[in-house]
This record gives C-alpha cells, sequence and structure tokens, in this order.
C-alpha cells in the first residue's frame, strides 16, 4: 500500500500508478535520501522522539538497505512509485514497526528537495573537478604550442595574428568563472530543508540545524514554505550547465571548423573520429559535433524547469516531480561533454606551421600600420583612414602588404618610411604588444604561469 493511502478506500489505478509513478528517474538518489534518513533519525533520537534502541535498529538497516541496492540485489519496481517509498517499505520489511518511526516530524516534500540539493552539492563538486581538468588540458596544449601563430578571427574573418596558445588560455579563462559560478551556487545549494515537513513545519520538538550540521550542510531554509515550495538553485545549476555548454560547443566549433580540409590546422587521432558508409575518403569530427549539438539537451532543460515552475501557487505541485528529469540530464550532460572535450583535445595535434608565413604580408596586419603612424604622431582616425587606402591600394593591384613599393606607401603618405616593413610579418605582430594580457610572447608566458598555478 502507499506511504500515502491511509485515508483511502481503493488502491490508486494501476494506469495512474505507472504513470505517475517516479523511481525510473529518482533510483539515482538512493544515497542522498539514506544519508538525510539517517540525519533525520538521529536527530529524532537526541530529541527523544524517537528511543535509541529503535533509532540504533533503523539506522542499521538503512546501511543494509543500500548495500541491497548498490549489489542489485534490491530492484527498482515502478510499483513502489518512487525511491523514497521503496526504502521505507523495505526498512518496514526489515524491522517490522520500529521501520515506521523514519518518516515521524518529515514529509516526501522536505525528503525530495533534501535528497536534490545533496545530490547537487556532490554534482557540482564533480563539475568543477572536471572543469579544472579541462583546464588542464587545454594549458597543456598552450605549453605545447606556445609558440605557433594563428589568425585571430572577428565576424570569422581574418583580424590579427595571435598565438595559439593565447586562443586556448582566453577558454582557460571562460572556464574559471563558470568553476566561480558553480562554488558560488554551491553556497545556496548547501541548506537544508529538512523539518520543513509538508510546508507548515511540526508540532514536535525537531532540531532541524543539528540534522543540517550532520549533513555537512551551512544552516536551514529559515522559511517552511520556501524550503519545500522553491526549485531556483535547482534552475540555477542547469543555467551554470548551459553556460558551461555554450563554452564547450564554442571550442567544438572551432575543432570542427579548423579540422576541415579548408584550414587544415587541426588532426585528430583516428580514435577520436568516425568515416562515412558511402565515401570513404571522409574523416568526420563526430565527437565535436555531438558536444555541440548536445547543447540543446541542457538548454531543453533549463526552458523544461522554468516552464514548470512559472505558474506554481505556493508550496509543493506534483508537477514538481518533473524537475529531476531536467537536472540529471543537464548534470549528466555537462559532465560527459566536459570529460570529452578533454579527451578529445589530448587526441588532437595542430600544424605549427600553418598560418605564420600565410599571414605575413596580409591584412591582418594593417593594425600594426595604424600604431606605426600614431607613433609617428598621426591622430588615430587620420591613421586608420590612410591604412584604409594602403589596403584598397592592394586589394587594387590583388597583393599583399608587404608587396606594396615603399613609393606607393609614401604617395599616400610622407610619414611611411621603410622602416615599415619590419612591422608586416606575424611575428613581429606578436612580439610588439606590450599590453598586459596581449597575445606577446612574454605576456602569454605571464599567463601560462598565472593559470597553471591557479588551476593546481
Amino acid at each position: 500500500m502507499a506511504l500515502w493511502n491511509s485515508r483511502f478506500k481503493k488502491a490508486l489505478n494501476e494506469i495512474v500508478l505507472k504513470f505517475s509513478a517516479s523511481i525510473d528517474i529518482d533510483w539515482k538518489m538512493f544515497n542522498e535520501d539514506i544519508d538525510g534518513s539517517k540525519a533525520h533519525i538521529l536527530m529524532l533520537v537526541k530529541q527523544k522522539i524517537v528511543s535509541a534502541k529503535d533509532g540504533k535498529a533503523i539506522i542499521k538497516a538503512l546501511d543494509e538497505i543500500r548495500k541491497e541496492i548498490s549489489s542489485g540485489i534490491l530492484k527498482f519496481d515502478w510499483h513502489k512509485e518512487d525511491i523514497h517509498s521503496l526504502i521505507e517499505e523495505r526498512l518496514v520489511e526489515k524491522i517490522g514497526e520500529r521501520g515506521k518511526r523514519l518518516h515521524t516530524a518529515r514529509s516526501r516534500n522536505d525528503q525530495i528537495a533534501l535528497d536534490e540539493r545533496l545530490y547537487m552539492r556532490k554534482e557540482i563538486l564533480q563539475l568543477v573537478k572536471l572543469t579544472r581538468v579541462l583546464q588542464k588540458t587545454l594549458l597543456k596544449k598552450a605549453e605545447q604550442y606556445k609558440e605557433t601563430i594563428i589568425s585571430g578571427y572577428t565576424h570569422l574573418q581574418r583580424a590579427q595574428p595571435v598565438l595559439f596558445a593565447h586562443h586556448l588560455i582566453a577558454y582557460v579563462s571562460m572556464l574559471d568563472r563558470d568553476v566561480d559560478r558553480m562554488n558560488d551556487c554551491l553556497k545556496r545549494v548547501n541548506i537544508s530543508p529538512l523539518g520543513a515537513a509538508a510546508l507548515a513545519g511540526t508540532t514536535l520538538p525537531i532540531d532541524r540545524r543539528y540534522s543540517a550540521k550532520l549533513l555537512n550542510m551551512n544552516g536551514i531554509i529559515e522559511n517552511s514554505l520556501d524550503a519545500v515550495s522553491d526549485r531556483d538553485v535547482m534552475i540555477e545549476l542547469i543555467s551554470l550547465c548551459s553556460i558551461i555548454m555554450m563554452h564547450l560547443s564554442r571550442i567544438s566549433e572551432e575543432l570542427v571548423l579548423w579540422s576541415s580540409q579548408e584550414f587544415s590546422f587541426a588532426k585528430f587521432d583516428d580514435s577520436f573520429a568516425t568515416g562515412s558508409s558511402l565515401m570513404p575518403q571522409k574523416k568526420n569530427p563526430d565527437v565535436a559535433e555531438l558536444i555541440r549539438g548536445k547543447v540543446g539537451r541542457v538548454y531543453g532543460s533549463l526552458v523544461g524547469l522554468l516552464t514548470i515552475m512559472k505558474g506554481l501557487p505556493l508550496a509543493y505541485n506534483r508537477d514538481m516531480q518533473e524537475d529531476k528529469v531536467h537536472l540529471f540530464q543537464a548534470v549528466d550532460t555537462a559532465k560527459d561533454c566536459l570529460n570529452l572535450t578533454s579527451e578529445l583535445l589530448k587526441h588532437t595535434s595542430f600544424d605549427k606551421n600553418k598560418f605564420e608565413k600565410a599571414l605575413d604580408g596580409d591584412f591582418s596586419l594593417s593594425t600594426e600600420l595604424v600604431d606605426y603612424l600614431v607613433r609617428k604622431n598621426v591622430p588615430f582616425r587620420q591613421a586608420h583612414n590612410l591604412v584604409g587606402a594602403v589596403v584598397a591600394n592592394c586589394v587594387e593591384k590583388n597583393i599583399k602588404l608587404n608587396e606594396l613599393t615603399l613609393k606607393d606607401y609614401q604617395k599616400i603618405s610622407q610619414k611611411f618610411d621603410k622602416d615599415l616593413f619590419k612591422l608586416l610579418t606575424s611575428r613581429s605582430s606578436i612580439n610588439n604588444k606590450i599590453s598586459q594580457g596581449s597575445t606577446s610572447s612574454k605576456e602569454v608566458e605571464k599567463q601560462l604561469k598565472y593559470w597553471v598555478n591557479k588551476t593546481k
């Protein structure tokens, strides 16, 4: 019989039971459910609401149930409705009437809210760990290719030469903010709703702070209605997963582009690429494409949970049972994609010589000429216009900047001199950068040391 069935004369219609069962989803929280129950019964014993003898028997049985679930002896039967019911019913089977004392001063409402927070706490730590691993992978690649020059892009048009290491470190920096956001979210997650009961609290002399302390939580949610009726921290965590996935998608998009024949910059190991069932020459960047594609799942989870919560009156509503589908999908997808991105990068090589010579004299060095004129006291806007005229001249003649003669340069401005040609290599463009955080070898070396130390 269902745990809530005391006032009903009929059992729940089996079609309704199957429709409303959630054990196929929430079984993932069996450890959290048992941890929360152990803290709850220890608190009840401390407060002399349950005897020490009964409390000891309940804790022993809960530990046995954990082992039964972990080993597969205790199966997840949808007739049990949810993981909370399965565990409690098994507890009563094992120790009889004493097991029925466990749920004293507790509702499934605060029980579920606690389980979810314990689950999120654990998963945030895993997400942080995997993000740090990806940062370290990026830094190793940056060290390996720290003198490799690539073209930097804006609007997917060549902009200015940059060191490939500088490009990779940009992602390290983005991911670091993801870590900061997750750690900040953890502060709000790690607060206990246990003891709020269904919505109004309880008349029994419980000690909510004691059970929170047993669970290593940072306090309690003071308002009992709020404790059981909101899922804002869950929405926050899924939104953080969405941001992480957005960053991973951008990395993946660049790997897809770089592996194309047009770029021929990235080369995937055969074990991290696939072929075509029709075209024998193909080597496809499927891993990167799948990571990019799975962003849709996480974004969908965020919108899905926001939609569930948007019109619910206080307090708990059964709609909220659907929250776990979105939470688990978002977290699992983000973890998988963080891991796969790290592994894909480890199994990808890059052509160190692809861009450097091709960028010598390229229009992406135009800004070097603007700065050259500025250093000769030409106002920036005027310098910009003069170099624009140089570029137009080169376009008309179908030549590079370093192929235009000094005479042609001086027709545009007498400020140009033969020393300008020293600026028209990709290496000089890199080395001449002096601003903090720029792409020069010196600044990139500083960034590498900073991030390697921070991500230890």
